[in-house]
């Protein structure tokens, strides 16, 4: 059975509460998922799983939240070769950037060999009882991306 971790950034709990919502979904599909906060990992620990997914909110002008900077610069000695990953993040139109550090994170993946298996998922700040049942179908595609 595949492995699948997620990391998620939140400063107001709007990307965490994707990541119950994601979690949820990869739980239906029959995965396990580990959930930790970027906060309570590093990067190495993502290259034991068979799937990554990422989220992070982005901040200001387009900028990846801050608790996700360590993280991003650690991510520059591992590689991803054979790995499934995806991103999401929540966002704010308000910004001439909207969820840019979703993209931030497509971009590293993609440098460091990982499949981005499904295209980013971008939700304007607080995810509503909707955006939680695609957060769900995120998670739940990314199940079968993985063939499991």
């Amino acid at each position: 059975m595949s492995s699948v971790i997620v990391v998620f950034a939140s400063m107001t709990g709007n990307t965490e509460e994707m990541a119950e919502a994601i979690a949820e979904g990869l739980q239906e599909a029959g995965i396990e998922p580990v959930v930790k906060n970027v906060i309570d990992t590093n990067a190495e620990e993502i290259t034991k799983y068979d799937g990554i997914i990422l989220g992070s909110y982005t901040w200001g002008d387009g900028d990846l939240a801050d608790d996700f900077l360590d993280f991003y610069d650690e991510m520059d000695d591992i590689q991803l070769d054979g790995k499934k990953a995806a991103v999401f993040g929540s966002a704010d139109s308000s910004y001439a950037e909207y969820g840019a550090a979703v993209d931030t994170l497509i971009t590293k993946l993609k440098e460091l060999g990982a499949e981005v298996t499904l295209d980013g998922l971008k939700v304007e700040l607080s995810p509503s009882k909707d955006d939680k049942v695609l957060c769900r179908e995120f998670g739940k595609q990314f199940v079968q991306s993985l063939g499991a």
